[in-house]
């Protein structure tokens, strides 16, 4: 039984109503020795206990986007095949435009939280190593026969740690936020993709190559992307591609876009972090050395040539407000940089929060990208 999906939702609830009821029908008609009296009735509290938070946990799962699958919960699931040493670009000297075509199977997902009309496939990452899940939303004018010639700006969105693919959907309802925004010509016609980033079970990847362990970065930039090409009518040039991201996944947005300015031209960080150790299960926490590589303040600081892209970084007072402005002032052209500060109150570090800042982000992101 799927962790996320209604059954299991029904089935928390149906055990609680037992485990309330038990006591209460039983309590007095326990019969036996005296110790065997009381351990039947510890054992009925200890089962109302445990399917009271059972249940508290499925809703804050639900309605955060935590965990996916039990794999996830339990630490246990690894997406990874291999993890070569791919090089400072990520593509083992692959001239990734000259591969073969990756052709995918989508269908519609089953957990109706996510919305109408998200498909989902199931990757192999060819160069990265990585399998994993992704979904993908299509945006209302994708079939109109108005726009059958036309190609369509992207966006890849990426939760936090521990986070499911499916919580931009699910938790952000980017897309029921988004389609009549489109209809409305207010925000432009994105497709939407989000790909699983919980890679090696209860670690954070940092989204980041590290030779031996994982290529997330590849994963999320190159064959996630080729995919995305290979299968839609998306658009092929850095222009008409974004990432964007909360939390552990804002840290990743950012450093993503500003690695690799010939795939994205913007990055949108949702309260997020320049140094890998705001995430302590990340593999980029580990040493000195990973920590500077992958903290994209210092990538900027480091860049011999300021990269084309330009960044929206969003956050509280101790949660991403900082970090965004020591981006902003570290930026030199053509580099952009936009920080907005969430005022104290706002909800805290939460998808609540985020949920909240979509339209906002999609319509920076219309001014941004070309379509």
């Amino acid at each position: 039984m799927s962790l996320t999906g209604t059954p299991f939702f029904l089935t928390t609830i149906a055990l609680v109503v037992v485990a309330l009821a038990l006591p209460m029908i039983l309590w007095a008609r326990v019969r036996g020795p005296k110790i065997v009296r009381h351990a039947t009735r510890f054992v009925m509290l200890l089962f109302a206990q445990v399917t009271a938070i059972t249940l508290v946990f499925v809703i804050v799962n639900n309605a955060n986007g935590l965990f996916d699958t039990w794999a996830d919960l339990l630490g246990t699931g690894d997406h990874v095949r291999v993890a070569a040493d791919l090089g400072p670009d990520g593509t083992g000297g692959k001239s990734v435009e000259n591969e073969p075509k990756v052709h995918q199977k989508f269908e519609p997902v089953s957990d109706r939280r996510m919305g109408a009309g998200v498909r989902q496939t199931q990757l192999k990452g060819r160069i990265s190593g990585v399998e994993g899940e992704v979904y993908v939303w299509l945006p209302p004018q994708y079939d109109d026969p108005e726009y059958r010639d036309r190609t369509f700006p992207v966006v890849e969105v990426l939760p936090g740690f521990p986070g499911s693919a499916k919580a931009w959907f699910g938790s952000l309802n980017v897309n029921t936020q988004l389609k009549p925004l489109m209809e409305k010509g207010e925000v432009a016609p994105f497709i939407i993709v989000a790909p699983r980033t919980t890679l090696l079970g209860d670690v954070d990847s940092g989204c980041a190559n590290i030779p031996g362990k994982v290529n997330a970065d590849t994963w999320l930039s190159v064959d996630v992307r080729k995919m995305v090409l290979d299968n839609f009518r998306a658009e092929d040039k850095p222009e008409g591609w974004a990432v964007a991201g909360y939390s552990a996944g804002a840290h990743c947005a950012a450093r993503l876009a500003v690695a690799h300015p010939d795939r994205y031209h913007a990055g949108v960080s949702l309260s997020g972090y320049n140094d890998p150790a705001g995430e302590p299960a990340s593999l980029t926490a580990r040493t000195p050395e990973l920590r500077d590589e992958n903290n994209p303040w210092k990538m900027l600081q480091r860049a011999k040539t300021p990269p084309d892209v330009a960044l929206f970084i969003s956050g509280a007072d101790g949660d991403g407000y900082e970090g965004g402005m020591s981006i902003k002032e570290s930026a030199k052209a053509p580099t952009t940089v936009d920080v907005v500060r969430i005022p104290a109150g706002a909800g805290g570090h939460g998808t609540a929060v985020w949920e909240r800042q979509v339209p906002e982000v999609f319509r920076w992101l219309t001014k941004r990208l070309r379509y």
